[in-house]
């Protein structure tokens, strides 16, 4: 073993945006992330703090699998801006410029774009109501709702509502309450868009599991993959977060996310 695995279990932390992230490699640590461990680590006050939780292990077909935890120690499939992160990481160490990535999602693929940046392909949408999934047969499109969002599936649910001043929402409260809509029974992430322009949305996000974060990955494929289906923009779009700006392009083979990563310290979770 390591030196300090013995009592304490290492992690880094990464951010894309302040989306922030601790990230355990159980490729040295052993299988040791439970739901419980999770919410231990998550408490900002207690513990580390984070938004999601990734843990990195190794997986037959992939350069690396990944498993996440949101804040309250429920599993996602997915994080886009964890990914992106670990991406950059395990590429600068392997010395590689591109990166197979298995998920619950399915397989993703990662690339350095250059100037520092890093994109992932996170998959086709997931379009269908089964799919995203929701309670029953409906229109993704429109949600038979007040504000009529559109929902999106991208290995997780999101559900976009489309705003003229996405600063005016009480994002605290109507994301909390969104995120359990009876309509969503795996429950939702919530963003509130507002269209600056064809090719660039202000868009806020609230996290299931999490609540408000300064940027998502997945959210801002989920709002640039609704804004293009109602016609409000083109595919390719530049998402402007509280943390800062992510570019997403609608491929033929799936959601393309670039944007910048952190890698901010390391340390020994003790708890």
């Amino acid at each position: 073993m390591q030196d300090g695995q013995e009592t304490g279990l290492p992690f880094m932390k990464m951010h894309g945006l302040g989306n922030d992230f601790v990230v355990i490699d159980e490729r040295t640590s052993g299988p040791r992330v439970t739901a419980e461990i999770a919410r231990a680590i998550a408490d900002r006050h207690r513990g580390v703090g984070f938004d999601q939780l990734a843990a990195i292990s190794s997986r037959p077909g992939s350069d690396i699998h990944l498993s996440f935890w949101n804040a309250d120690g429920s599993r996602s499939a997915t994080c886009g801006n964890a990914t992106r992160c670990i991406a950059r990481h395990e590429m600068q160490r392997l010395g590689l410029g591109a990166l197979t990535i298995s998920t619950d999602r399915g397989l993703l693929q990662a690339e350095d774009a250059g100037g520092g940046l890093t994109s992932v392909n996170m998959g086709k949408p997931q379009l269908d109501w089964h799919e995203i999934p929701l309670a029953r047969a409906m229109d993704t499109l429109e949600l038979p709702i007040d504000g009529a969002p559109t929902a999106t599936g991208m290995g997780n649910p999101h559900c976009t509502y489309f705003v003229p001043d996405a600063e005016a929402v009480d994002l605290a409260g109507f994301g909390a309450a969104m995120e359990t809509h009876p309509l969503f029974p795996q429950r939702t992430n919530v963003q509130v868009a507002q269209i600056i322009g064809p090719d660039h949305i202000r868009m806020r996000v609230w996290e299931r599991g999490t609540g408000i974060t300064l940027a998502s990955g997945s959210s801002s494929c989920a709002t640039g993959v609704a804004a293009a289906r109602r016609g409000l923009t083109g595919k390719r779009v530049t998402v402007e977060l509280d943390g800062g700006t992510l570019q997403v392009d609608w491929r033929v083979d799936g959601v393309w996310m670039t944007g910048p990563t952190a890698h901010t310290f390391d340390g020994i979770w003790r708890g």
